[in-house]
């Protein structure tokens, strides 16, 4: 039969199996580091012995106020180091954190609260009439509110509230943090932008937030005492788990309220930022700042951006400011990125427009996935002849556990083992994804597939063009058609006929835009532009 069949004496046991959390980074760094900087936001300058007595403190004082292991602690903050405390601190005492994103409305603030039950929400004195307006909305009990000044932001105490380090001052310092005995474990429940009906309730496990930090470090070569800029908000997937990360390599999070090019360039140049996340909205932003926003800096920055496929325009006025960006791919499903644009060095020699061509691809699965492809709708492999789509399909440990209290949507988001994105795309020879677009924005005209995406693309090259989308404008003839929506770069003109003349100089007639709309583009707070808001708007253009 072989030894390995009598596992006799071969039991798990506390020597040699402890279920898999990022707040073991924490823990060990407060002693590893522990008069490193850790966190920076303004003049607060936090070492990693503050920043674990902190996160302890809180852990103790949630658990002062009833908090008990597995219950729901919610938070409306931008980014500043009470959010990044609360990713340790809510789990060290067991409970699951639930980031709101702070710019939805009262109503689907009132309904994450119910759903969720939250058992208590911290909140930024920005946001205290917002969330109060959101309780008086609930059909549960209501969350105890602990309010969050920001007095170096303008946002100082109500005095109507508890307050955070009001909280932290109810904690104690030899609180012993609650560590999963289970690595599946609940760490986190982020919700969806809910764009189309209720947003689904994300559940996220200790064990996937442990391998994404882990798999991060290492895809994106982290060096020790890296400077990293929060700009991914602490609401959107746990900004990507890259907070959760950081300890490991006893690096420094710098935090960015208000995210502005100066207030990049001024990181960036004062506090040597090193590496930092960002939506391709930003990147834009950075390329195009005015120069009394702009600093100078000597050291590389490195960029991961992902929510959209990056314009290879944006990717080659980028890279000579002294950035270098790689795209990442992934949703809240799957704690963030899972794929990323993996470069090889002999890329390095091609024409500037291929090399930026390349890096605007989709990309490949990263270390801590297990698989990721895209296939037909008989979940077969697609193809990888760089032309024929399917949809992208993920499998692995960094994905969800499934959606709060809604088995229907799970299962079918689960469909034949792997998780069902929702994005469509093609692969290269060599196995690179490549995004065409989200199933619900191919513009179908005239029997025929036009990936917004593609023209995005080809009008960012436009001189003119700062941002653009496009989606599809209801057409009696052709059923539909595409819609351009663009900003311009400031001091600059052009008019829909230069437009869509230039498009048709790039790309085949029925995919060129017969419609461009110039307007400031609607966005999340993440940087994603809301397509749905331009929908309605086509939608009531005059035919």
């Amino acid at each position: 039969m072989g030894w390995m069949n009598d596992e006799t004496g071969l039991d798990k046991n506390p020597a040699n199996f402890v279920a898999l959390t990022p707040l073991s980074h924490l823990r060990r760094a407060a002693h590893l580091f522990a008069n490193y900087e850790a966190l920076i936001y303004g003049n607060i300058r936090r070492t990693y012995a503050q920043y674990h007595d902190r996160c302890t403190r809180l852990a103790s004082g949630l658990v002062s106020l009833g908090v008990q292991s597995g219950d729901v602690v919610a938070t409306i903050l931008p980014n500043i180091p009470a959010h990044a405390e609360a990713h340790f601190g809510v789990p060290a005492c067991g409970a699951v954190l639930n980031a709101i994103n702070t710019r939805i409305e009262p109503e689907t603030v009132a309904y994450i609260f119910d759903h969720g039950e939250a058992k208590v929400v911290l909140v930024d004195t920005q946001f205290i009439a917002m969330a109060m307006q959101a309780i008086e909305m609930m059909d549960t009990p209501a969350p105890l509110l602990v309010e969050v000044p920001d007095e170096q932001a303008g946002y100082p105490a109500s005095g109507e509230h508890m307050t955070y380090e009001d909280l932290l001052a109810k904690g104690t310092p030899d609180y012993q943090w609650a560590m999963p005995q289970d690595e599946w474990e609940s760490i986190s429940l982020n919700y969806t932008s809910g764009t189309t009906g209720r947003p689904k309730g994300v559940v996220c496990h200790h064990r996937g937030a442990y391998l994404m930090s882990m798999g991060t470090a290492v895809t994106w070569a982290m060096p020790r005492n890296a400077r990293y800029l929060i700009i991914v908000p602490l609401f959107h997937c746990n900004n990507w788990n890259h907070t959760w990360m950081m300890p490991l390599v006893g690096g420094a999070v710098v935090c960015c309220r208000d995210i502005t090019p100066a207030a990049i360039y001024n990181a960036i140049a004062d506090e040597k930022v090193s590496h930092f996340g960002a939506a391709p909205i930003v990147l834009s932003m950075i390329v195009n700042a005015k120069p009394d926003e702009r600093r100078e800096f000597d050291h590389p920055v490195e960029i991961y951006t992902a929510g959209a496929p990056p314009p290879a325009a944006t990717l080659a006025a980028i890279e000579p400011l002294g950035f270098n960006v790689t795209q990442v791919y992934g949703l809240t499903e799957t704690y963030g990125h899972v794929t990323e644009c993996l470069w090889h060095d002999e890329w390095d020699a091609l024409p500037d427009e291929k090399r930026y061509d390349i890096k605007a691809r989709t990309g490949v699965l990263m270390g801590m996935t297990e698989a990721i492809t895209a296939m037909d709708e008989h979940m077969q492999q697609i193809p990888m002849d760089s032309e024929t789509q399917g949809e992208i399909m993920i499998r692995g440990n960094t994905v969800m556990k499934g959606y709060l209290k809604n088995p229907d949507a799970t299962a079918e988001a689960f469909a034949g083992g792997y998780f069902h994105s929702g994005d469509i795309a093609f692969q290269t020879p060599d196995g690179y994804l490549k995004i065409a677009d989200r199933a619900k924005d191919i513009i179908i005209s005239g029997g025929e597939n036009i990936s917004s995406v593609e023209i995005e693309g080809v009008l960012m090259k436009h001189p003119a063009v700062s941002l653009c989308a496009v989606v599809a404008r209801p057409d009696d003839k052709w059923g539909e058609t595409p819609c351009a929506f663009v900003e311009l770069k400031d001091d600059t003109d052009a008019n829909e006929a230069d437009l869509i003349a230039f498009a048709r100089s790039h790309l085949a007639g029925f995919k060129c835009p017969k419609t461009v709309v110039f307007q400031e583009l609607p966005k999340t707070s993440t940087g994603k532009i809301q397509k749905f808001e331009l929908r309605r708007v086509a939608k009531g253009l005059q035919s």
